[in-house]
């Protein structure tokens, strides 16, 4: 591994899943909190404070961060679902991870809520028909998306880089929305924690 900042390897976009891609998708998100809590167990609370590389988010700040982030995607799937192209609003996950309830919470706060909110999300995802795929929203400032399609990158990944080595072998999984014009897509959860980027998710 060269680059701490893509712990399982930079995302490379496929194209469109497949029906049965997407139910392995599917089977992540409702995998994570359980992979998340895994990867965190045991841990001290200086661990727990301890950057995963270089200038990069600590463990608990990426733990408070998976919450955050797909409670944004939960949510953005809702709009998607009851409106007619909705605009989402996108949020600043570097000043989030800043905020005092990131910083001073106990991990398991979020562990907690991670598991109730995939409850909700998996459950939603598994009703949806081949149609509802295909509803659309607009990201100010990616443009028209379509309902995401693909799961939450490897949330372990940090936490185990710290404490256990490298691990997740398999390519990771993240949001792309794949944009009216064809085969690009846009990597809307693509970005790993602690990378700095102008767009805001």
């Amino acid at each position: 591994m060269t680059d701490l900042r893509y712990p399982i390897g930079k995302f490379h976009f496929d194209g469109p899943p497949t029906e049965e891609q997407r139910r392995e998708f599917i089977d992540d998100i409702s995998q994570t909190p359980a992979n998340l809590r895994a990867a965190v167990k045991g841990l001290s609370a200086q661990q727990l404070d301890t950057p995963y590389r270089p200038d990069g988010w600590t463990v608990r700040q990426v733990a408070h961060h998976v919450p955050d982030s797909h409670l944004n995607a939960y949510v953005r799937f809702k709009l998607a679902l009851t409106e007619v192209e909705p605009t989402i609003k996108p949020y600043a996950e570097d000043r989030w991870a800043q905020l005092a309830d990131t910083q001073a919470t106990p991990v398991e706060v979020s562990l907690t809520m991670l598991d109730s909110l995939h409850d909700r999300w998996v459950r939603l995802l598994r009703s949806l028909q081949p149609e509802d795929w295909k509803r659309t929203f607009r990201h100010p400032d990616l443009g028209l998306a379509r309902t995401p399609s693909r799961g939450p990158h490897c949330v372990t990944a940090r936490a185990q880089l710290l404490v256990r080595g490298p691990s997740c072998e398999r390519s990771p999984t993240v949001l792309v929305i794949p944009s009216e014009a064809g085969d690009h897509g846009f990597i809307v959860r693509g970005k790993y924690a602690g990378r700095k980027s102008k767009t805001n998710l």
